[in-house]
């Protein structure tokens, strides 16, 4: 029955390939269209608030272990884990201002080059990088009805990442008092901004592996809760009722924090 079953059917398809066909894509279609709705709809859930995947993972740990201790951890984990996302997005923010202040001066010099004043050619650079932040409007008026514009880059510079335009400003003021080229003395920043810019990539690349070694330090614990639950230890159990294994757990707890942060210390100390 299940032989004839399968005949009938293949004869089915067979007579009707494009049928077929149109079927397994529109099933396709709509797998497809479930998954990216379901994922827009947990990164909208959960964008700008990231660190609160900890607590579904602290449920499913505290479910597993039957004890209240995963879900305390996680009310911990959640501000910790928010201050280290916050700490990246400041870092993240700070290298984008930096490579806008690059990608401005470029513009600024390229604008003077071609023939332009040096407000016009501010004005035309700032509309196409977006480097001064809150302070643009102070620069563009400064440029715009001939004010003071190296104190407006100079108050523009105090943002994260912005220090680039304290140059710019200096440049300027070089230029205006003492005739100066302006052009020349930008095309000079911008070439400092961007080996700047190359060493600070390069003591990156150099850091990659020392950053991979706390990614392993964090994840050791976990790897042994993981092999002690696939040779049937019950890790989880033990440690979370029993007295010698909350003591293994605590103790386990500030060895793998004070390594954590004896490792981060020693890579930033380098990347500073």
């Amino acid at each position: 029955m299940a032989g004839c079953a399968g005949l009938a059917g293949s004869l089915a398809v067979a007579r009707d390939p494009g049928a077929g066909r149109a079927r397994t894509l529109m099933r396709r279609g709509r797998e497809a269209r479930w998954s990216s709705t379901a994922g827009e709809k947990l990164r909208t859930l959960f964008d700008g608030r990231r660190e609160w995947l900890c607590a579904p993972v602290a449920a499913l740990l505290a479910a597993l272990g039957d004890s209240v201790l995963p879900l305390l951890a996680g009310a911990v984990a959640v501000p910790l884990v928010r201050r280290w996302l916050l700490r990246r997005a400041r870092g993240r923010e700070r290298e984008r201002a930096v490579d806008a202040v690059t990608s401005l001066c470029g513009a600024v010099v390229g604008e003077l080059r071609a023939g332009r004043e040096p407000g016009e050619a501010l004005l035309a650079a700032v509309h196409d990088a977006d480097a001064l932040g809150a302070a643009e409007s102070a620069v563009l008026a400064a440029a715009r009805f001939g004010g003071d514009v190296p104190g407006a880059l100079r108050k523009a510079a105090d943002g994260p990442g912005l220090e680039g335009l304290a140059g710019m400003a200096a440049c300027w003021r070089v230029a205006v008092d003492g005739g100066a080229g302006l052009a020349a003395g930008l095309a000079r920043l911008e070439s400092a901004l961007r080996g700047e810019r190359r060493r600070r990539e390069e003591l990156r690349a150099q850091l990659a592996g020392a950053w991979s070694t706390v990614a392993v330090l964090a994840l050791l614990p976990v790897v042994g809760l993981g092999l002690g639950a696939a040779l049937g230890a019950d890790p989880l159990q033990v440690l979370l009722h029993s007295p010698g294994g909350l003591v293994c757990l605590a103790t386990g707890a500030l060895l793998e924090a004070a390594g954590l942060l004896w490792a981060t210390r020693i890579v930033r100390t380098g990347e500073a």
